[in-house]
């Protein structure tokens, strides 16, 4: 029983841990983008700043989805035999 929650406890923190760098590299790589795009085109910034803040809300929710999972198996575990 001790081994089982020793592991989900790993899990979760991995799972936090792996999408909080995950979400991390993808808002960099975009908004290093947004930056060059409207470094091109200046006149184009309204749009796509729009296009980006709606991209940033889709990756952290992606993230917070991960949250609530590993937040699941800490509290609510399936994996554990309730006696």
């Amino acid at each position: 029983m001790e081994n089982v929650l020793g592991l989900v406890a790993l899990a979760c923190g991995l799972i936090v841990a792996l999408g909080a760098v995950g979400a991390s590299i993808g808002i960099a790589i975009m908004g290093g983008k947004f930056l060059e795009s409207s470094a091109r085109q200046p006149e184009m910034m309204n749009d796509l700043q729009t296009k980006m803040f709606i991209l940033a809300g889709l990756i952290d929710a992606a993230f917070l989805i991960g949250v609530a999972v590993a937040l699941l198996f800490a509290f609510a575990n399936p994996f554990v035999i309730a006696a």
